[in-house]
């Protein structure tokens, strides 16, 4: 995985969490719904990623 993959999908994951927390103390469903699919997105991309890296070695 290169480095500035990984920063981005770390970027994108507190990203999400932020959302998230905004979401619920604003008590905004839809932000916090956004939230947490900015983490699952972020999530599949790094399982991805650590596949690639697998079949590299």
């Amino acid at each position: 995985m290169a480095f500035d993959d990984k920063v981005d999908n770390k970027a994108e994951e507190v990203g999400g969490k932020v959302k998230e927390g905004v979401g619920k103390a604003t008590d905004d469903e839809r932000l916090e719904a956004e939230g947490k699919a900015d983490q699952r997105a972020s999530n599949l991309k790094q399982a991805g990623e650590k596949i690639k890296d697998v079949f590299k070695s």
